[in-house]
């Protein structure tokens, strides 16, 4: 919302991205809209179009829309408008018979529309590929992208309150899409996750990117979902469907369903980046659920290993704050060997940077020794950090690193950097 708020009236489209149902339509529609009323903008001035409801689907067509939206704020130039138009991806491409036929899109029009001086835009969509895989070059390069995730584990706490570790221990079970507050019913909001899944993301990737083997898709989320947390590359993922399905998976295909997952937003890719030679792998990477709660609706609750949900969980709260998150590599040379050691992540927030590991438990010498190795062999003096489920307070050590516990971390009660 703050974002948004200091996005106002920056000539540029305010392009509102995130997987669906995860409260974008609420953000913009209600949220933002009342701030806009309390700001003295009257109702007249706001023009809300959803496009998923039945009474606007005329304006599907790219050209109708412009040209609606043209007569309002042409009428009444000295007046300030907004528009706030849902589920942008649900448009189509018209053919504009004053231009001889030629094709239009949505892009087209909301760039015709954003030069009028008195009209500020705001779209929404749940699929990267949408809005186009390259949403700058769409808008020519003057767009404002604005990321939505599911609930963070301190928004969803605010809310139920009551024992922290509890609520930790649900968030990690149910995750943080917005509908399960208003549900009570564990059953019920298994049922609903799994819905979602199976009912809408599935279904809208395999329409949208024209999914031949909707079979081989599930394989591979089946496959991600087990794995999180763990490098993997298309190569390996085809390999292992091959052994499990007994019949040989192409790995560009496997390679495209993922990129289709994760232009809708369900899954996330951190890459490799080698902290001594400053340069990134092309594989293996890893890969990330948007919402746990999918994740485990996905493998029917089936598979609940807390270390790699806890990584997701620290790796999801990073890149909702907006830092750049990758997977670190550092050279062992001891003994003349050359061993590569992985640091879960490298975060950068412009000029600065932090080492985190992701350690559910150390309460053994062998396991300290191991979770902190890494970090010593980085030599550099950028702060290092080690978040642990097995802690009530946060504390430094004698080398200077820092162990947080989870809670702390989840809940804002230290400073990163």
């Amino acid at each position: 919302m703050n974002k948004i708020v200091r996005a106002m009236w920056n000539g540029e489209i305010k392009v509102i991205t995130g997987l669906r149902r995860c409260g974008k339509s609420v953000l913009l529609f209600e949220l933002f809209y009342d701030y806009l009323l309390s700001q003295g903008v009257k109702d007249e001035q706001i023009v809300r179009i959803a496009l998923d409801q039945r009474r606007f689907y005329r304006y599907r067509n790219p050209i109708v829309l412009c040209e609606s939206v043209e007569s309002l704020i042409q009428k009444e130039s000295k007046k300030r408008f907004y528009l706030l138009l849902d589920e942008v991806q649900m448009t189509s491409t018209a053919l504009d018979g004053e231009s001889g036929g030629i094709s239009v899109t949505v892009y087209d029009m909301l760039n015709e529309l954003k030069a009028y001086k008195n009209l500020d835009v705001y779209v929404t969509g749940s699929n990267s590929r949408g809005l186009s895989s390259d949403i700058a070059t769409e808008f020519r390069g003057r767009a404002t992208q604005i990321r939505v995730y599911p609930l963070s584990f301190a928004e969803l706490y605010s809310h139920v309150g009551g024992d922290e570790r509890a609520a930790l221990d649900r968030y990690m079970l149910y995750g943080g899409m917005p509908r399960l507050l208003s549900l009570d019913d564990e059953k019920d909001k298994k049922d609903y996750l799994m819905s979602l899944y199976n009912e809408l993301y599935l279904k809208d990737i395999a329409e949208r990117n024209g999914v031949e083997r909707e079979d081989l898709m599930n394989g591979i989320l089946d496959y991600l979902a087990s794995q999180i947390g763990s490098l993997t590359n298309p190569t390996a993922v085809a390999n292992a469907l091959t052994s499990m399905r007994r019949e040989k998976v192409n790995p560009s295909l496997v390679s495209n369903y993922i990129q289709y997952s994760l232009d809708s937003f369900l899954i996330s890719e951190a890459k490799r980046f080698d902290v001594k030679g400053k340069s990134y792998f092309k594989y293996p990477n890893k890969y990330y659920y948007t919402d746990l709660g999918l994740r485990n609706a996905r493998l029917n609750y089936r598979q609940f290993d807390p270390g790699h949900i806890m990584e997701n969980v620290i790796y999801n709260e990073l890149v909702r704050r907006g830092y750049s998150v990758d997977v670190g590599v550092v050279s062992d040379r001891a003994g003349g060997g050359n061993v590569r050691k992985e640091i879960d992540f490298v975060v950068n927030d412009t000029n600065r940077r932090i080492y985190i590991q992701s350690a559910l438990r150390m309460d053994m010498e062998s396991k300290t020794s191991s979770e902190l190795a890494s970090l010593w062999l980085t030599n550099d003096f950028f702060k290092k950090i080690v978040i642990r489920m097995d802690l009530l307070h946060s504390y430094y050590d004698e080398n200077g690193i820092f162990h947080c516990a989870l809670g702390d971390f989840l809940l804002n009660r230290v400073e990163l950097f």
